[in-house]
């Protein structure tokens, strides 16, 4: 990585660091996916891409991807909205599964499968080096829906009377602290014994039985739960997010739109954006 010692810190005023970055870190997590209506499979995460960039005197553009809205009874979870650095886009999260018997949509994470009678129906696909797959629906009436893919596992298939996990997320400790992000959200059930759906660590949300499925954390990118059986609307999945790190040694940015919460820690200026925005380097 680029930036990932630094140098020159100690005893500089900003003043005097005159060069500005030639590569940056980013951590990039798109919106998750609604969770889909009665029965119904868990949103799955939005997608989370780490890595270096090269950057110049120039501004990039930073998009910030909403949550997608959770379905009404009987409709499908809408895909959460792209997130974008520069160069670099993440996926927005699937949609959960509606009953009867809708596959979760494909995504960042893919989406659970919702119930069905007597079938059921598949997780979406995830999107590769950003998220995994969402999980099976389970086959009767009672069961419940899969969970929705994570940004580091896949969604949990579900069985009778029990609704599928999220898939867990994944950690990073680009502000300084570790932040797990993009977690699933679990699904939504119905029927005598039927448990709960946890949504993923890393923001997703909750399923339930026989009730409305829990939103997933914004600014983390988790998916919403599916809803319960009875018509429960799903969760809406929670919004993304856009982290930028690199050494103190360089000089701030010269100007940013969007608000970001800028900090410095261990040596590091990190630039967090919880909306769309941008960011300027002048040399």
């Amino acid at each position: 990585m680029g930036v990932s010692t630094p140098y020159g810190v100690q005893g500089l005023k900003d003043y005097e660091r005159l060069s500005i970055p030639t590569s940056v870190d980013y951590l990039v997590v798109a919106g998750g996916g609604g969770g889909g209506g009665n029965h119904a499979g868990g949103g799955g995460a939005g997608g989370m891409r780490t890595g270096n960039l090269a950057v110049s005197a120039n501004t990039f553009t930073i998009t910030v991807g909403g949550g997608g809205a959770g379905g009404a009874s009987g409709v499908t979870g809408t895909n959460g909205n792209d997130s974008v650095f520069s160069s670099v886009t993440s996926t927005g999260g699937g949609g959960g599964g509606s009953y009867l018997n809708t596959s979760g949509r494909n995504g960042g994470s893919g989406g659970g499968g919702s119930s069905g009678d007597p079938t059921y129906s598949g997780g979406g696909t995830g999107t590769s080096g950003q998220g995994n797959n969402g999980g099976v629906g389970g086959g009767n009436n009672g069961a419940g829906g899969g969970g929705g893919g994570g940004a580091g596992a896949v969604g949990g298939n579900a069985s009778v009377n029990t609704p599928g996990a999220g898939g867990a997320g994944s950690a990073s400790s680009i502000t300084g602290s570790s932040v797990t992000y993009a977690g699933g959200g679990g699904g939504g059930s119905a029927g005598a014994g039927s448990g709960t759906g946890t949504g993923g660590t890393g923001g997703g949300g909750n399923g339930y039985n026989n009730q409305a499925g829990a939103a997933g954390t914004a600014n983390l990118g988790g998916g919403g739960g599916g809803g319960g059986g009875g018509g429960f609307a799903g969760g809406a999945g929670g919004s993304g997010v856009v982290i930028i790190k690199y050494s103190a040694a360089f000089k701030m940015a010269s100007a940013t739109t969007g608000s970001p919460i800028y900090s410095v820690s261990g040596g590091f200026r990190i630039y967090k954006f919880n909306s769309s925005g941008s960011i300027t380097w002048s040399s």
